[in-house]
């Protein structure tokens, strides 16, 4: 059994990135009346930012090194699209945690002391309130954008698309919290979860591209579809025929990173034309290096 310690900052370090971001985009989505939306906003950006940083500090030797390898945590993108991220929307972004997290060694320590599952502990109990907070702000934030209530410029889908991620983390760190470890839930139910993921940001990717990029339009559109085959399969399938989704599933995210990385540097390089924050565009691809992760070992994490 894998010891709790590194599970727990395996998990923060993936997840608590994505919910400062989550954060992020929420808070740049807010028209400037919108003051108390965007303060709140700006408070779970904080919050999750000051959780990662904690996280960080206390890696060293507690990181798989595949997971360091994988590009899930940070990417060559990642620092760059903070910077112009914040230079776009004036929201700070504190970019020394990414260069910090380059510098984690990886390594293992199945027989922990006291004082390191002590602050452990804490760092999960204080991410499960805080995932308590933030699950609860963007259901209020998708019932009051459907009611017509509240303008955000993001999708409603990509409101309810960050909000099942976020369920996916308290779930996780509720997991951890009562069993002290992760029971690898089936390959299925993780594939199912993460491709109906990857083609949501396909169609976020298609709706955020300026109408003049054609071709990354249809390419876009394509993987929407190859994704929604995916889904299909996987709820007619039996469990024989797991093996061969898994590869599918795998062969499609390979070529999907691909996709993702040439985005994310075409849009710093400011040669495609979107309403895509640079960083959103690393997000989605450290989500597709997770995913293909996932895959590659069999859900192990």
């Amino acid at each position: 059994m894998e010891n709790y310690a590194i599970l727990s900052i395996e998990t923060h370090l993936f997840f608590s990135r994505i919910m400062k971001e989550h954060s992020l985009f929420l808070e740049a989505g807010f028209p400037c009346v919108d003051k108390i939306w965007i303060q709140r906003a700006d408070w779970f950006r904080q919050q999750f930012e000051n959780l990662l940083r904690d996280t960080v500090r206390i890696s060293s030797n507690r990181v798989n090194r595949m997971i360091l390898k994988s590009g899930e945590l940070a990417t060559e993108f990642t620092e760059p699209a903070e910077r112009q991220t914040e230079h776009l929307s004036g929201i700070s972004i504190d970019s020394r945690i990414t260069l910090q997290e380059f510098n984690i060694r990886p390594g293992f320590n199945l027989h922990e002391g006291r004082d390191a599952t002590k602050a452990v502990h804490a760092i999960n109990n204080r991410a499960l309130q805080l995932l308590d907070g933030l699950i609860a702000f963007k259901e209020n934030i998708l019932d009051e954008v459907s009611k017509g209530a509240l303008f955000n410029a993001n999708y409603p889908l990509l409101i309810e698309h960050i909000l099942r991620e976020a369920k996916l983390y308290r779930a996780t760190v509720v997991e951890l919290l009562n069993d002290r470890q992760l029971s690898y839930k089936n390959l299925k139910k993780t594939e199912e979860f993460w491709n109906r993921i990857m083609m949501e940001h396909a169609l976020f990717i298609r709706g955020l591209l300026d109408p003049s990029e054609a071709e990354l339009i249809v390419t876009a559109d394509k993987f929407a579809l190859e994704y929604k085959e995916l889904l299909e399969r996987a709820r007619q399938q039996d469990c024989r025929a797991a093996n061969g989704l898994a590869k599918a599933s795998l062969n499609e995210t390979l070529k999907y990173r691909e996709f993702k990385a040439a985005g994310t540097e075409g849009i710093l390089d400011c040669k495609i034309a979107s309403i895509i924050l640079p960083l959103l565009a690393d997000h989605v691809l450290r989500e597709a290096n997770h995913y293909i992760r996932l895959l590659e070992s069999g859900c192990d994490h």
